[in-house]
Parts: C-alpha cells; sequence; structure tokens
C-alpha cells in the first residue's frame, strides 16, 4: 500500500500515483510499459495475473525494474504531513525524510516497556500504547513495572502482585525449584558415574582375561623349563655316580699295582735257566703278571674315557 494522497501538502503529480491502490507510491516499480506501482501492490497482483493492472499488457515479476531517476526525485521533494498529526504533531517534511522523523516524533504511540513476552494464546504485562513523550512518567507508575521485594525475600515482583505476595510462599517455591533442579543434576551424575564405571568394569574384565591367559601361558613355559631342569639334574646325579665309581676303580687298581710291585721286591732270584726255557713258577708268574698288567691298562683307559 502506498502514502495516503491526503497527508500531502500540494498539488501531486499523476504519474506518481500508484496504478493499484492509487496512493502515492511507497517503495516504487516500474513495468516495460512505464506504469509504475508500489512494490507491494504489484507483487500482490502479479500472485494471480500475469499481466500489467493498467494496460493489459503480459507482465512477470522479473520484468519489473526501478523507477526513472527524475520520478524518484520528484517522490522525494513530495511535502507530507507526520502520520502522529491526529495525536497533536504539525510536522511537515519531505516524503525521503518522513520515516527518520516518525521513528523519533514525539506524538508517536510507542508500546509500554513492562509489555512482558508474547505467547501463542495472550500476551502478558502492560498492553497500553502512550506517546513517546509520555512513556517515561507511564512506565514509573505502571502497574506492570517490576521491582524487587522491599521486605528481603529478593522475589522480584510486578506492582500489581504487592497486596499478593508472601515473601514465605515465594521463598517455598523458589526452594522446591531449587531442590528438583538439585535432583536433577544428581540424576544426571549419578548417570554419568554409572556410564564411566561400566565402561571401566567392561575394561578390567578385559583386562583380566588378557592376564590369565598370559599367566596360564608363563605357567606353561615354567613346566617345560622346570621339566628340562629336572632332567639335567638327573643326568647330572648319573655322571657324578660314573664318576665316583670309575675313581673308586682307580684306587683298587693303584692299590693292586702297588701291592704286585712290593711282591716283585720281596721275591729272590733264582738261577738262570737254561736258554730257551723257564722255570714252571717263573712262566707261571710271569704270565699272571703280564694279565695283570693288561687288566691295569684296561681300567686304566676306562678311567680315562669316562
Amino acid at each position: 500500500m502506498g502514502y495516503d494522497i491526503e497527508r500531502f501538502v500540494g498539488y501531486v503529480n499523476e504519474g506518481l500515483l500508484c496504478c493499484v491502490c492509487r496512493d502515492v507510491l511507497e517503495d516504487p516499480l516500474q513495468a516495460p510499459c512505464e506504469h509504475a506501482f508500489c512494490s507491494s501492490c504489484i507483487h500482490g497482483w502479479l500472485v494471480h495475473h500475469h499481466n500489467c493492472p493498467e494496460d493489459r499488457q503480459p507482465l512477470e515479476g522479473a520484468l519489473l525494474r526501478p523507477l526513472f531517476r527524475y520520478m524518484r526525485n520528484d517522490l522525494s521533494r513530495l511535502q507530507i504531513r507526520c502520520r502522529n498529526r491526529e495525536q497533536g504533531c504539525g510536522m511537515v517534511c519531505s516524503l525521503e525524510s518522513v520515516d527518520r522523523h516518525e521513528r523519533e516524533c514525539e506524538y508517536g504511540l510507542v508500546a509500554c516497556t513492562n509489555a512482558g513476552d508474547e505467547y501463542s494464546c495472550y500476551r502478558c504485562g502492560c498492553p497500553i500504547q502512550v506517546e513517546r513523550r509520555s512513556l517515561e512518567a507511564h512506565v514509573a507508575a505502571c502497574e506492570f513495572r517490576s521491582r524487587e521485594c522491599p521486605h528481603g525475600c529478593g522475589y522480584t515482583m510486578l506492582t500489581c502482585e504487592d497486596s499478593q505476595h508472601s515473601c514465605v510462599a515465594e521463598l517455598r517455591t523458589e526452594l522446591e525449584l531449587l531442590r528438583s533442579e538439585m535432583i536433577c543434576k544428581v540424576e544426571e551424575v549419578r548417570h554419568e558415574m554409572e556410564s564411566r564405571l561400566d565402561s571401566q568394569r567392561r575394561h578390567m574384565v578385559q583386562k583380566e582375561s588378557l592376564l590369565k591367559s598370559e599367566v596360564e601361558e608363563l605357567k606353561g613355559q615354567l613346566s617345560r623349563v622346570m621339566s628340562d631342569v629336572r632332567a639335567l639334574l638327573g643326568a647330572e646325579r648319573l655322571h657324578r655316580q660314573e664318576l665316583e665309581q670309575a675313581e673308586l676303580e682307580k684306587r683298587e687298581l693303584l692299590e693292586l699295582l702297588k701291592s704286585l710291585q712290593r711282591e716283585g721286591r720281596s721275591h729272590t732270584p733264582s738261577p738262570a735257566p737254561p736258554p730257551g726255557s723257564a722255570p714252571e713258577g717263573l712262566r707261571k708268574t710271569g704270565g699272571a703278571r703280564g694279565l695283570t698288567l693288561d687288566c691295569i691298562k684296561r681300567k686304566s683307559r676306562e678311567v680315562t674315557v669316562i
């Protein structure tokens, strides 16, 4: 929608009027046929039509262009009254500066700062709109103005709730809220700790299983080592017994050799027998001695081999 033509001071050129709403152009656009429209008007028209509303020539939104510069200059120079003239504002300014003025106009209606929040079903807080120049005085006296309880409970309340306010009830409500929040936090921490403990428990079970397998493997290795040690000890014991037996036989042989040497020295020499013959006793003694010496040599070799 455009600007109401009744708000303008002086003559307004026909070419500066919207072809749809017949008000003065607002955010204007121009068709290829040079007809001008308000932006909102022509876009609303093109939703249901595909032609120019003035001469019915085919028209699409992509064909719309900004207004000619000289037309924009003429539009900006138009003098317009403030929209708050009914509230007492007598300001008349150019069209290009009217928006800035109306944003700051002292006669403009603004919502009370204690209006509250908008919900889906209603708006809580102060519903009054006052002139900008009277806003400060209204806010100071507004029954929806929030303030802290003067009795020290710390509760922020509205002026209209002063007679219904109970510090004990508010503190009890605050305590219940804090308790419920604390319970929720404790539950969250408990769930988190249980989750961590379950994770650590699973990890410990896996670690225990791994350690058990390693222990079993070490037990097997230890059993094999002990078996090898027992075999080595048995072999060593047998070797030691063999050495002791050989040592005993060696001592016996040495004793036998010493006794034979003593017997040889104690015998008296006999007359030499004729050549080619030997006395019977000497032949027996020599045979026995040779046999004994062969036995000693054989035993010595066996001891040496062992």
